[in-house]
Parts: C-alpha cells; structure tokens; sequence
C-alpha cells in the first residue's frame, strides 16, 4: 500500500504538474491513488501561485500584475494543457457534430473560435477575481483565492474520475484515469478538501470559513455539470474534457469567492 501510494504520488505531480517528478508506473491502480492525490498536487501548484501573486504584491506592484502573476503559475505547471483542454472542449461542444467529428476536432492542434473565445473569457474571469481580492482584501485573501482556485480545479479531477463517468476513447490520458477511482473515496476526498478550505478560510472569521466551503462546492457544481454534459455529448470523458473540467471548477471558485461582502 505504501508503494502504491508513492506511485500515486509520482502519477499525481508527474501528470497534472511539470514539476520534475518521474511516473514509474502507468497502470489503472496507479491512476486511482494517483487521482485520489490529484488535490495535493493543486495545493503545491496553489502555494507556488498564491507566492507569486503576494510576493508581486508586496514588492509594490499592484494587485492586477499580482493576479496575472497568480494566474501565469498554474498555466506555466502544466504547459497550458488544461487551458489548451478547455479551448479543444469548447471547439468540441460548440461544433454541434455528432460525437466521433466532435472528437476528432478536439484531437486538432489549432483552435478554433469557439476555445478561443472560452480561454478569454476564463482567463479574464480568473484576473479579475483575483485582483479583486489582492485589492479590496490584501495579499492574504488574493494568495488564499489562489490556493482554493487549484486545488478545487484537482479535486474535481478526482470526481471526474470516478467509476461510472465511461472514456469516449480507448487511448490517450482521459482512458488511463476514467472510472478509476470509487465513488466512496471520491467523497471522501471531497468532504476532507472542503473541510480544509473551510478552515483556511477560518482565518478570516466564521463567514469566511463558510465562504470557502462555499466556493469548492460552487467549483465542484460547475465541473459536474461540464463533466455530464460532455459524456451525453461525447460519449464519455477525454484529456481534453479533464481540462476543460480542472479550469471550470478553478473559475467557478473564483467567482464564487468574489460574491459576497
């Protein structure tokens, strides 16, 4: 089991992260602990951006340059393979084919105007929010939005993993991780990531425990919707819908955290 768990780990931080962490072994049992650690591993690329952002911050820039530089740190750890998964859904849901000519238009290297229009408007989202917090709340709500926003975009990977959400193709990394994971795990993840947030947001009273409960679960809504409309569209789930997933659940968050007092 320990064993296991290492490799999980490695599969964990070599797979959604370009940190350099070498993936020893590729079977579905590795997948499963792998997507089961997928939160840990937005947390660290969450600290590494709440960093960037606070640093920028209390260099003495202003709070827009600190969210685009909190906001550069989760693209710039996995290559924009999320964004760029994002863009290929929304190419792939906006086409209206039928599943086999959606896929293959997600499996193109350019965009099209439909993921272009969609990372703009995330990336815009995600600023916005996040200058927002460094603004109006200081360093620490901006750092503490950034750390939320990643790791409820991992932890809606490991529910996206979940067993009985089918791969809409046999190969590729979406099939190596779909219904890998049990569902009773899946929530157990989620109850004790939500719990953590919860009581990082502690920090900024009762409401603000609350607010960041609020903001996972509000992240992990708006992922399970993506989720299930991709697999009625597409069949089941791809890379690339993981992508698109992980950046929608990191928005929603977002927005979730800039309502409120």
């Amino acid at each position: 089991m320990t064993s296991l768990n290492s490799h999980g780990l490695r599969f964990a931080f070599g797979t959604l992260t370009v940190l350099p962490v070498r993936v020893t072994r590729w079977d579905r049992a590795t997948a499963r602990a792998g997507m089961l650690c997928a939160p840990l591993a937005g947390l660290v690329v969450g600290l590494l951006a709440a960093a960037l952002g606070a640093l920028s911050l209390l260099a003495g820039s202003g709070p827009l340059l600190a969210a685009v530089a909190s906001v550069a740190v989760p693209a710039a750890l996995t290559r924009g393979l999320h964004l760029d998964g994002l863009a290929d859904t929304a190419d792939g849901l906006g086409s209206g084919k039928p599943a086999g000519d959606a896929l293959r238009i997600m499996k193109q290297s350019d965009i099209g105007p439909f993921g272009v229009i969609t990372l703009l408007l995330v990336l815009l989202a995600q600023v916005a929010v996040l200058f927002e917090l460094y603004g109006e709340g200081g360093w620490a709500h901006g750092a503490l939005g950034a750390v939320v926003a990643a790791v409820a975009a991992r932890l809606a990977l490991t529910l996206a993993s979940r067993q009985g959400v089918p791969a809409a193709r046999p190969e590729g990394l979406g099939a190596v991780v779909a219904a890998t994971v049990p569902v009773g795990w899946a929530v157990v993840v989620a109850a004790v990531t939500v719990a953590l947030c919860a009581a990082a947001g502690a920090a900024f009273g009762p409401y603000g425990a609350l607010h960041h409960a609020l903001a996972v679960l509000g992240a992990l809504a708006a992922a399970e919707l993506l989720l299930r409309h991709c697999v009625r569209r597409f069949g089941g789930v791809t890379g690339d819908v993981f992508g698109g997933v992980a950046e929608t659940a990191a928005t929603a968050a977002l927005v979730v955290l800039a309502l409120g007092p």
